[in-house]
Protein backbone atom coordinates (compact mmCIF):
# COMPACT_ATOMS: atom_id res chain seq x y z
CA UNK A 1 0.00 0.00 0.00
CA UNK A 2 3.17 2.42 1.12
CA UNK A 3 4.45 1.77 -2.53
CA UNK A 4 1.27 2.50 -4.40
CA UNK A 5 0.58 5.87 -2.25
CA UNK A 6 3.81 7.05 -3.48
CA UNK A 7 3.30 6.76 -6.13
CA UNK A 8 5.83 4.05 -7.43
CA UNK A 9 3.11 2.43 -9.60
CA UNK A 10 -0.03 2.84 -11.21
CA UNK A 11 -3.19 -0.06 -10.14
CA UNK A 12 -5.57 -0.95 -12.87
CA UNK A 13 -8.71 -2.54 -12.49
CA UNK A 14 -12.31 -2.99 -14.14
CA UNK A 15 -15.40 -2.50 -12.43
CA UNK A 16 -15.79 -6.71 -11.90
CA UNK A 17 -12.34 -6.51 -9.89
CA UNK A 18 -13.09 -3.35 -7.92
CA UNK A 19 -16.36 -5.03 -7.27
CA UNK A 20 -14.66 -8.29 -5.54
CA UNK A 21 -11.99 -6.22 -3.92
CA UNK A 22 -14.52 -4.43 -2.19
CA UNK A 23 -16.68 -7.69 -0.85
CA UNK A 24 -13.09 -9.33 0.35
CA UNK A 25 -12.26 -6.30 2.19
CA UNK A 26 -16.35 -6.26 3.91
CA UNK A 27 -15.99 -9.76 4.50
CA UNK A 28 -12.36 -9.45 6.13
CA UNK A 29 -12.12 -6.23 7.61
CA UNK A 30 -15.82 -4.95 8.16
CA UNK A 31 -17.86 -2.16 5.81
CA UNK A 32 -15.75 1.13 7.28
CA UNK A 33 -12.60 -0.28 6.41
CA UNK A 34 -13.54 -1.52 2.52
CA UNK A 35 -15.25 2.18 1.85
CA UNK A 36 -12.30 3.49 3.55
CA UNK A 37 -9.87 1.67 1.52
CA UNK A 38 -11.90 1.62 -1.31
CA UNK A 39 -12.19 5.74 -1.83
CA UNK A 40 -8.73 5.91 -0.97
CA UNK A 41 -8.06 3.92 -4.14
CA UNK A 42 -10.57 5.27 -6.49
CA UNK A 43 -9.57 8.89 -5.62
CA UNK A 44 -5.70 8.41 -5.83
CA UNK A 45 -3.80 9.90 -8.77
CA UNK A 46 -1.79 6.73 -10.26
CA UNK A 47 -4.91 4.25 -11.05
CA UNK A 48 -7.02 3.53 -14.20
CA UNK A 49 -10.10 1.62 -14.90
CA UNK A 50 -10.31 -0.37 -17.42
CA UNK A 51 -13.59 -1.95 -19.39
CA UNK A 52 -12.22 -5.16 -20.80
CA UNK A 53 -13.93 -5.38 -24.33
CA UNK A 54 -13.07 -9.22 -24.78
CA UNK A 55 -13.29 -11.89 -23.22
CA UNK A 56 -10.74 -14.27 -23.41
CA UNK A 57 -11.62 -16.80 -21.00
CA UNK A 58 -8.13 -18.11 -20.21
CA UNK A 59 -8.47 -19.33 -16.63
CA UNK A 60 -10.08 -23.02 -16.86
CA UNK A 61 -10.16 -23.59 -13.00
CA UNK A 62 -11.86 -20.45 -11.87
CA UNK A 63 -14.02 -18.82 -14.80
CA UNK A 64 -14.06 -16.38 -12.02
CA UNK A 65 -10.72 -15.03 -11.96
CA UNK A 66 -10.63 -14.12 -15.65
CA UNK A 67 -11.78 -11.00 -14.75
CA UNK A 68 -8.37 -10.45 -14.17
CA UNK A 69 -6.92 -12.27 -16.67
CA UNK A 70 -8.85 -10.06 -19.42
CA UNK A 71 -8.12 -7.11 -17.66
CA UNK A 72 -4.31 -7.57 -17.80
CA UNK A 73 -4.11 -8.01 -21.05
CA UNK A 74 -6.95 -5.80 -22.73
CA UNK A 75 -5.34 -2.80 -20.56
CA UNK A 76 -1.38 -4.10 -22.12
CA UNK A 77 -0.31 -4.26 -18.29
CA UNK A 78 3.43 -4.63 -17.06
CA UNK A 79 2.56 -7.07 -14.98
CA UNK A 80 -0.70 -9.14 -13.49
CA UNK A 81 0.19 -9.43 -9.65
CA UNK A 82 -1.27 -12.39 -8.21
CA UNK A 83 -0.69 -15.59 -5.86
CA UNK A 84 -3.61 -17.37 -7.72
CA UNK A 85 -2.99 -20.83 -8.56
CA UNK A 86 -5.60 -20.87 -11.00
CA UNK A 87 -4.16 -17.18 -12.59
CA UNK A 88 -0.24 -18.97 -11.64
CA UNK A 89 -1.50 -21.92 -14.12
CA UNK A 90 -1.01 -19.65 -17.11
CA UNK A 91 2.30 -19.84 -16.61
CA UNK A 92 2.88 -23.51 -17.55
CA UNK A 93 1.28 -22.53 -21.18
CA UNK A 94 4.03 -22.82 -23.55
CA UNK A 95 4.04 -19.91 -25.78
CA UNK A 96 0.60 -18.51 -24.15
CA UNK A 97 -1.18 -15.88 -26.55
CA UNK A 98 -1.78 -13.41 -25.31
CA UNK A 99 1.06 -13.53 -23.09
CA UNK A 100 0.42 -11.99 -19.92
CA UNK A 101 3.16 -10.69 -17.49
CA UNK A 102 2.21 -12.53 -14.21
CA UNK A 103 4.31 -12.28 -11.35
CA UNK A 104 4.01 -12.83 -7.24
CA UNK A 105 3.05 -10.11 -4.62
CA UNK A 106 6.34 -11.08 -3.98
CA UNK A 107 8.38 -10.62 -6.97
CA UNK A 108 6.27 -7.51 -7.42
CA UNK A 109 7.85 -6.44 -4.25
CA UNK A 110 11.11 -6.96 -4.56
CA UNK A 111 10.80 -4.74 -8.33
CA UNK A 112 8.61 -1.96 -6.31
CA UNK A 113 12.04 -1.99 -3.83
CA UNK A 114 14.35 -0.98 -6.69
CA UNK A 115 12.10 1.98 -7.18
CA UNK A 116 13.34 5.40 -5.35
Amino acid sequence: MDSFFDGKFTWIFSNEILSEYAEVLAESFGEKTMTFTISALVSSFNHGRFKPSYKYQMVIDDKDDNKFVDCAVGANVDYLVSDDKHIKNLLKIKNLFPPIPIITPKQFKAILDLIK
